[in-house]
């Protein structure tokens, strides 16, 4: 009896989760099969798993209205740019700190724990961005998120396991603190700054709650935030008026237009794994074993 109790556990086991893997999958296939619906499909009404027409009406039509091409490339500019500068001051912070001879250390290191433990709340950040002039400016996006307290002490327990020897070693062949930086340090650095660069790209593609805050002027509305209007009104999905218009000419209902902003907006951050993903692994174990 027992025998038979242990034998039917992992059957029983594998059901359970790929029942939950289907619940968890089924709202993302629907999705996507309501985006590449016929608009005359679709209209007929009722709940399709596999549409008997196919069509790109949804995806064609939003590539061609100027406040989806705008918010996507607001929102490429921010996962770029941003996760670029992100890595560079992260990377150059955490290495500075590891130093033993950098001075006041210990302060910085105490200072960069508190960030971590105190949040300075929504007011005093708006009236920083208010004060530098960055009101209404992409770069309000990007430089108040620029690192993150965590991300450096991790990072920081990467670099302290690398010898010092190596950087004698450079330093006996006539290398400079920048030429270590950058020939020897980030090299080695992959797998760290394959995982906490795509933590970074998904946080700055994602952007929505600040760009509420400081971005006053709908044309440079990351995507996120163009997503969430045009789930609340469908008529800004194509930036309403005449768009609207082309939208009624078109017959393109609204829900199949927000479904393929929905697939679009997040394919971009799907297709960046596969190229990190063998450096990933070995990347967000940075900091937890040091030796």
């Amino acid at each position: 009896m027992r025998k038979s109790t242990k034998d039917l556990f992992p059957i029983f086991n594998y059901a359970v989760l790929a029942l939950i893997g289907l619940v968890t999958l089924f709202p993302l296939y629907y999705v996507v099969v309501v985006s590449f619906m016929d608009p005359s499909e679709y209209l007929k009404g009722g709940i399709r798993l596999f549409p008997s027409t196919w069509s790109v009406a949804s995806y064609k039509y939003l590539l061609s209205t100027k406040s989806f091409l705008n918010a996507s490339m607001v929102s490429a500019f921010l996962a770029i740019v941003g996760t670029f500068c992100s890595l560079v001051i992260t990377a150059a912070l955490s290495y500075a700190l590891s130093r033993k001879r950098m001075p006041a250390r210990r302060a910085m290191l105490l200072l960069i724990l508190l960030t971590t433990l105190f949040n300075p709340g929504m007011i005093p950040p708006y009236l920083l961005i208010r004060d530098l002039h960055l009101i209404n400016s992409v770069w309000a996006l990007i430089i108040p998120v620029l690192t993150s307290g965590w991300y450096v002490i991790l990072m920081k327990g990467f670099f302290d396991s690398i010898p010092d020897s190596l950087e004698e070693a450079a330093q006996m062949d006539g290398c400079n603190d920048i030429g270590i930086w950058f020939r020897i340090i980030l090299p080695l650095s992959l797998p760290s700054l394959a995982a906490f660069g795509l933590f970074y790209a998904v946080s700055y593609w994602n952007t929505f709650f600040s760009a509420v805050l400081y971005i006053t002027d709908a044309s440079k509305w990351p995507l996120q935030v163009l997503l969430q209007n045009m789930l609340i009104d469908s008529s800004t999905a194509a930036g309403g008026g005449a768009a609207q218009e082309m939208m009624t000419e078109q017959s393109i209902p609204p829900e199949t237009l927000k479904m393929a902003a929905v697939v679009i907006a997040t394919v971009p951050i799907l297709c960046i794994y596969p190229f990190l993903q063998k450096h990933f692994a070995k990347g967000v174990m940075v900091g937890s074993i040091k030796g």
